[in-house]
């Protein structure tokens, strides 16, 4: 049985979530990671992966001007990695050399990898489209690695930015 209840409080159930963090480099050639909460596969052939993104992030021009992003799904050890990217700008600091976070260099796009993810996904910008306060853009994934060491992945566990792996 169901009961009627507000967005707000159905919304409380959604854990646990998955966590990525998406990076795509500004117009200085500076690379931006930016933690989301809301992701997707939008195709399985072509592989396509959709992520939003609130429309007034620094985020969402930087995808825009690169045309591509790179998406990495962390692992449970890079909990403090993705609070704190998700919530610093890059339009006033460079979060990657604020933040100690192993990257290198994506093999088939203008990005970085986040070296101790679980995985990362290279995507080249498919579309996007705006929906309310957010867009969502949809990239053709180009290129996909995984972590040679065996590793936990990240999901928000609970309200409040509570996060850590799923058993």
């Amino acid at each position: 049985m169901q009961k009627q209840v507000e967005y707000s409080e159905a919304m409380k159930t959604k854990y646990p979530e998955q966590v990525v963090i998406a990076i795509a480099k500004d117009k200085n050639g500076k690379a931006n990671p930016v933690t989301l909460g809301w992701t997707m596969t939008a195709s399985g052939k072509p592989a396509m992966l959709a992520i939003a993104v609130a429309a007034g992030h620094y985020s969402t021009g930087c995808i825009r001007h690169s045309k591509c992003f790179s998406l990495a799904f962390p692992s449970s050890e890079q909990g403090e990695a993705a609070l704190f990217f998700g919530s610093r700008s890059g339009r006033d600091i460079d979060k990657l050399a604020e933040f100690d976070c192993a990257a290198e260099p994506a093999e088939k796009i203008d990005s970085v990898l986040l070296s101790d993810a679980v995985a990362n996904f290279e995507c080249e910008l498919e579309s996007e489209t705006v929906v309310g306060d957010h867009v969502i853009f949809v990239g053709r994934v180009v290129c996909s690695h995984i972590n040679t060491e065996a590793k936990k992945r990240l999901y928000t566990i609970g309200p409040g930015h509570k996060l850590g792996p799923v058993s």
